[in-house]
């Protein structure tokens, strides 16, 4: 075991506990390691369900956060790619066992022996569990410490290590591009992002929602179009029209309407996580041969190209920057879906 410190934190003790202040302990600077003052932590919805064990493998006391930003403050002895002051973020993941074909091939998201969590992962040096972003500083390996291109709003920016590279990897997956006509199914954390990333690739994009509220805001976003899913006639219109259609719907839906607006070798691809299963009525995908898939994060090189690609074309996040002891009226408020579209945590207000 390495020496450890100790750090101020916020998390939770149970699933129907509140999060409240808490130590926890990080690990000392090994020399591979880059320590990271944290300084803005984004909000995700997986942060909600693993905060309350509705996915029923959360270990406590449990620590979320994996949309990380932050100033190198520490570098170990063998560090090469980060300095003392540099900007540096930390995504969905830690570590990975590195060796199996997945990770060699930059695919570590996909690593057989799973990757080690940001949080709530077993913590290979120090036992227990990994603890995550909302907390002052964090110790990671520097194959895992992202590069924070300097012209993005730091705060905006943290969204991106979760929910931007979330819809930017399936989008580069499946070739999206000039001449791509993309669907993008809810106006929400996720599919905010994917708007503006599909646009900015250069296709033709499609938003699709149930609020009619939303139409306006999702071509402020970028979309070429805007069409609220219960009404027949504009569906209709695209039938057999898309190429790919991204589905950030992380509830339960009918995904049979969607696939029925791919081309030939059209792609569904999901990426919200629904708590129950989606039907899927086979002709819909026998016909056309049509493809209903998924996708999970990215591996750390493609995550970098996603910063760097969003630097390139100036996107962030929209998001609400809110103290960390405003954040259990946030989980509310984001299972109301009242939030556009990200909460970013303030790390400064850990210590006021």
């Amino acid at each position: 075991m390495s020496g450890t410190k100790q750090a101020k934190a916020f998390g939770t003790h149970a699933a129907d506990k509140p999060l409240e202040a808490l130590a926890i302990e990080r690990r000392s600077a090994l020399q591979h390691d880059v320590e990271i003052e944290i300084l803005y932590c984004g909000v995700c919805h997986s942060d909600l369900h693993q905060a309350r064990n509705d996915w029923r493998g959360t270990t406590y006391p449990c620590v979320p956060g994996h949309e990380i930003v932050g100033k190198v403050t520490a570098v170990g002895t063998h560090v090469t790619k980060f300095k003392v002051g540099d900007l540096a973020a930390i995504g969905c993941m830690v570590d990975s066992c590195r060796e199996c074909e997945q990770c060699k091939n930059d695919l570590e998201q996909f690593c057989d022996a799973s990757p080690t969590y940001t949080y709530n992962s077993p913590d290979k040096h120090l036992g227990g569990q990994t603890f995550g972003g909302y907390s002052e500083n964090i110790v990671v390996d520097e194959h895992f410490v992202l590069s924070v291109p300097n012209n993005l709003d730091l705060a905006a920016t943290a969204p991106l290590l979760c929910a931007g590279i979330t819809t930017y990897s399936p989008l580069k997956h499946w070739k999206v591009g000039p001449g791509s006509k993309v669907g993008v199914v809810g106006i929400g954390g996720l599919g905010h992002m994917a708007v503006k990333l599909a646009k900015a690739m250069g296709a033709y994009v499609v938003a699709f929602t149930t609020s009619a509220s939303k139409t306006e805001e999702a071509k402020r976003l970028g979309a070429d179009e805007a069409v609220v899913s219960t009404d027949k006639e504009a569906m209709k219109k695209h039938g057999k029209s898309l190429h790919v259609v991204l589905d950030t719907v992380a509830a339960v839906h009918d995904v049979n309407m969607y696939l029925n607006l791919l081309k030939l070798d059209g792609a569904l691809v999901l990426v919200g996580l629904p708590e129950s299963a989606l039907p899927v009525q086979p002709f819909n995908i026998v016909s056309n041969r049509r493809i209903f898939t998924g996708s999970s994060i990215g591996g750390i090189a493609e995550t970098q190209e996603m910063l760097n690609f969003c630097s390139e074309h100036n996107i962030v996040a929209d998001i609400e920057l809110i103290d960390i002891q405003h954040i259990n009226e946030g989980y509310e408020r984001m299972l109301k879906g009242d939030v556009r579209y990200r909460f970013v945590i303030d790390m400064a207000s850990l210590k006021r």
